[in-house]
């Protein structure tokens, strides 16, 4: 007898333990509809020539560089001082990237849209990137 009279407390204190561990789940309104929205994948950037071409000239970079744009095929060449040129592709009708994405350049910034943006990662390895503005100079 005395092993039930022990049996019976401790039976008590699992039953408010396991009420303790039990989790209400989310009440919901009957008749409660949940919804998924698909959306359609976004046709890629259609490049169009005269749009390079409305960004090409020259450039005076926040640095002291200046940057020549020509249009190219399939974005534009840009062409920093008398460094090698560097050929990036359009990704939008304002921005243009390198192949390799280590450079970036926003064109049609600023109030009058005749400000640049450029983003290059150095040749470090290190996971920088540098930012440079410029305003156009010449057309």
């Amino acid at each position: 007898m005395r092993r039930l009279s022990l049996m019976f407390p401790v039976s008590l204190l699992l039953a408010s333990n396991a009420g303790a561990q039990t989790q209400q789940q989310p009440q919901t309104e009957p008749g409660a509809v949940s919804q998924v929205q698909v959306t359609a994948e976004t046709p890629p950037f259609q490049f169009r020539d005269y749009e390079a071409e409305a960004i090409s000239g020259g450039y005076k970079m926040s640095n002291g560089w200046r940057m020549k744009v020509d249009p190219s095929a399939d974005g534009i060449v840009a062409q920093i001082n008398k460094r090698h040129p560097i050929r990036l592709v359009a990704v939008s009708r304002d921005m243009y990237v390198s192949r390799d994405g280590s450079v970036a350049m926003e064109f049609n910034r600023g109030p009058l849209g005749e400000d640049m943006s450029m983003s290059y990662a150095p040749e470090s390895r290190s996971a920088e990137r540098i930012v440079v503005t410029s305003t156009l100079a010449q057309r």
